[in-house]
């Protein structure tokens, strides 16, 4: 039977699941040049039933349950800061962060400008780990006036849902639903507790140490890596 293949867009605002390869273990790449997924082509994750969701943890993640997924194309990794900047330039798009936001009633005067939420660090005196910084966007994700220069290889930031959407779709493709995202991030397979080799070295960027306090960066960057870093999972994703 032939299959039509669906396209879909690879776009997140974090970081990339991965384990090993799909044809043997795909050697690691050096994570200060970051050229294991080099390539901006896309990727065919075969269809198949996974166990989606968790019993244990939060009650918005079970219950578990079986989904069967059709096959599907998706981006080998996430989208940079320079594919996006493509889509900008061509369309002139003005994403969320970038716009007024709706004047709430009540709402703190910051608020009520383009900008959008940044991690911190929280203290005793401010326990709290997101605060709204005024002027966060893609293009200087942290508010501050630091930009994106030198990072084109690495995953763009503060995008909302309706941003990626239009990115999908001047692309040509589409986001992919929360049983694809799920399956193609397992590659099909049981969820780790924690994404590390047999010898405990991460093997994805995520945050290592303990959250909120401390990123202790034991995968070699703190905070975002560029695609690539580390080695693919079954899916070659």
């Amino acid at each position: 039977m032939k299959v039509s293949p669906r396209w879909i867009v690879f776009l997140i605002a974090s970081a990339l699941l991965a384990a090993c390869g799909e044809a043997g273990p795909p050697a690691a790449p050096d994570a200060r040049s970051c050229t294991g997924l080099g390539s901006d082509a896309m990727v065919w994750v075969p269809g198949g039933t996974f166990t989606m969701g968790e019993d244990p943890g939060y009650p918005e993640e079970g219950p578990s349950h079986a989904v069967k997924v059709e096959g599907f194309w998706m981006d080998a990794h996430e989208v940079t800061n320079a594919q996006f900047a493509a889509f900008v330039a061509a369309t002139g798009y003005v994403t969320m962060a970038e716009r007024a936001p709706p004047a709430l009633p009540g709402a703190p005067p910051e608020m009520l400008q383009p900008g959008s939420a940044v991690f911190r660090v929280p203290t005793r005196d401010d326990p709290a780990w997101w605060r709204w910084a005024v002027g966060a966007q893609w293009r200087q994700p942290s508010g501050d006036g630091a930009g994106i220069t030198g990072q084109d290889r690495h995953p763009v930031v503060q995008v909302a849902y309706e941003d990626a959407a239009a990115y999908a779709a001047w692309a040509g493709k589409q986001l992919p639903d929360e049983a694809q995202w799920e399956y193609a991030a397992r590659a099909g397979a049981r969820a780790l507790p924690e994404p590390v080799d047999a010898e405990g070295k991460p093997q994805a960027n995520y945050y290592q140490g303990v959250f909120p306090a401390r990123d202790l960066g034991t995968d070699g960057f703190i905070g975002r890596a560029p695609v690539g870093c580390f080695a693919a999972n079954a899916f070659g994703l």
